[in-house]
């Protein structure tokens, strides 16, 4: 499960942001000033950091900036999350390496999508994809449970593969088979059913109580670990 980060002053927006995020299948650790915010990332090692500028003690100026200089953290993606709006501040927050920045007010739902952007293009440059005791080496061609090696075909592979880098989306038959398949295809729609029904076989404990790829009703399939099986 991924984990974002949270250093804001604002209690109410930590608790909002955390519902909203843990609906999307990520993990929220929050931090409520500048100070010993580095060790605070240290300690949580996030996949992404959501940073306010105005804080108690240190400003996130001055925080994104040590990130930068941080041998382990210089490549964390950083979200500013402010009340200043002007094309300076911008400018100098991106010139300082932030990846985006918002500006408060905001609409909630686009601030997650924002983070869910960032955290796909990570995923999809990564070499192992790794999700739990669930790991898919792109460069080998692998697919390992808890350590032990799964035997996958070149198809379940590719399937596997383009869920696990979009987590919590919910894709439908026809765009899986454009997707995986491609569109100069000569199988049915059925042909994912079967699919997901045998990595099902070969990844879960308990299949028909699958961890990974859920069924959606009505819509097709997502890769969410944090959902519930039904």
């Amino acid at each position: 499960m991924k984990t974002v980060a949270l250093i804001d002053d604002d209690p109410d927006l930590q608790e909002l942001l955390r519902y909203n995020l843990e609906k999307v299948g990520y993990r929220l650790v929050g931090h409520s000033t500048g100070q010993d915010a580095i060790i605070f990332l240290q300690h949580a090692q996030p996949d992404l950091l959501v940073l306010d500028i105005m804080l108690p003690h240190t400003d996130g100026l001055d925080i994104c900036r040590s990130i930068r200089r941080h041998p382990q953290l210089s490549s964390l993606p950083v979200i500013f999350l402010t009340a200043r709006g002007a094309e300076l501040d911008r400018v100098l927050g991106f010139e300082l390496g932030a990846n985006d920045y918002v500006v408060k007010p905001f609409f909630v739902r686009e601030l997650v999508a924002r983070i869910q952007s960032l955290l796909r293009r990570d995923d999809l440059t990564a070499e192992i994809l790794a999700v739990d005791e669930l790991a898919l080496d792109r460069g080998r061609l692998e697919v390992s449970r808890s350590g032990e090696k799964v035997a996958l075909t070149a198809t379940e592979f590719r399937l596997l593969e383009f869920l696990m880098t979009r987590p919590g989306l919910v894709w439908d038959r026809e765009q899986l088979l454009d997707q995986v398949w491609g569109r100069d295809r000569g199988v049915t729609e059925r042909a994912v059913d079967v699919c997901v029904l045998r990595l099902r076989q070969k990844l879960e404990s308990q299949p028909t109580k699958p961890k990974w790829i859920h069924t959606v009703r009505g819509f097709g399939y997502t890769f969410d670990p944090a959902r519930t099986a039904h």
